[in-house]
């Protein structure tokens, strides 16, 4: 591929990509597909539908060149740098062209000496701040992979989920060295009791959402985790607390209006900070050893705090087993039975 000059300007890059118009799009359009000469995907974000559709071919300039896009519901339109900023959730340019240039193989241009007063300097990997920033440059979930992946484990109602992002292309470094890959992957963001980020935890996915990507460690987390966790919904006098992700989310779907915690880990579960006004503790335990040593040390923790502690058990390894096994009804039905009465009435949907 042709090399440019390494300040190339945005024309020099919105050709080069233009030439790779298909590959761009399979690239960061990956919920679309090829029809004819047009690529159709729901829009420029990456959504799933058919309602945007990008020129594979044309002229060399125009609007009917390749690499022009329009969306037919909204009438936005662009070219594929648009794309590059939109679908990966950038907002400086110098990001965009980046981007571009790691797409097209050309070389970075070389980093100023000194940084602006107004620039950011570097986040240290692993970091609470690069952690933010990574969950800053994602993307709404609805009509990613994500959603695709959640509601392939019985979890719906992703539109309520505002903790979760998807990040299209997220860095993956294997344990002990390797080639670095970017895939596809929900993000989560970890906050403490005042709401502050302190983390991003990833789940890398298969392209098309269909289940987790097939890597060795396929979840991972950055920034300070102990005490905190991933909330879903408002903190309250009642609180679900558990290990993973989908395993609260799983008992959410049941219970969608009782506030949720997934601490990730279960070291991490026996650990977690208790908000203000809490009462009773509903414990989600997996069932496991370390599941239910986690469950033990949570709750003499919360009894020492006055906070009354329940446990929850499924019937098979976790809540997002049974949910897929039995059904959304059936744990509706069978989480009634084991939720203190009052909050039976309140939080069971009815």
């Amino acid at each position: 591929m042709m090399e440019v000059d390494m300040t190339s300007s945005a024309a020099d890059l919105s050709r080069q990509l233009a030439e790779n118009a298909e590959a761009v799009c399979r690239h960061y359009l990956s919920n679309g597909r090829k029809q004819g000469h047009y690529w159709l995907v729901g829009d420029v974000r990456n959504t799933a539908g058919r309602s945007m559709f990008v020129r594979l071919s044309g002229p060399a300039t125009g609007t009917r060149a390749a690499g022009k896009w329009t969306d037919a519901a909204t009438s936005e339109h662009g070219d594929l740098l648009d794309v590059i900023r939109e679908s990966c959730g950038l907002v400086d340019f110098k990001d965009v062209a980046d981007e571009a240039r790691r797409f097209l193989s050309l070389p970075l241009p070389d980093p100023p000496r000194q940084h602006s007063p107004h620039s950011q300097p570097p986040a240290a990997i692993g970091s609470q701040e690069a952690a933010r920033r990574l969950f800053a440059m994602a993307v709404s979930i609805r009509g990613t992979p994500v959603e695709i992946y959640l509601c392939g484990r019985g979890i719906r109602a992703t539109d309520q989920m505002p903790s979760l992002r998807f990040h299209l292309a997220c860095y993956y470094r294997p344990d002990g060295g390797g080639p670095v890959a970017r895939l596809p992957a929900m993000l989560a963001a970890i906050t403490d009791l005042e709401g502050r980020q302190t983390g991003t935890h990833r789940t890398w996915l298969r392209p098309d959402g269909s289940a987790k990507a097939n890597i060795d460690t396929p979840r991972r987390a950055m920034g300070a985790l102990l005490g905190n966790g991933v909330r879903f919904g408002a903190p309250g006098d009642v609180l679900i607390a558990g290990e993973g992700i989908e395993t609260v989310l799983s008992v959410r779907s049941a219970l969608p209006e009782m506030p949720a915690l997934a601490a990730l880990s279960s070291g991490h579960l026996a650990a977690i900070q208790f908000p203000a006004g809490l009462r009773r503790l509903y414990v989600l335990r997996d069932r496991d050893p370390a599941g239910a040593a986690a469950r033990d040390r949570l709750a003499a923790r919360a009894t020492e705090a006055g906070i009354e502690t329940l446990t929850l058990t499924p019937r098979l390894g976790d809540f997002n087993d049974d949910l897929r096994r039995y059904g959304l009804a059936a744990l509706q039905a069978r989480l009634r039975l084991h939720l203190q009465a009052q909050d039976a009435a309140r939080f069971v949907p009815v």
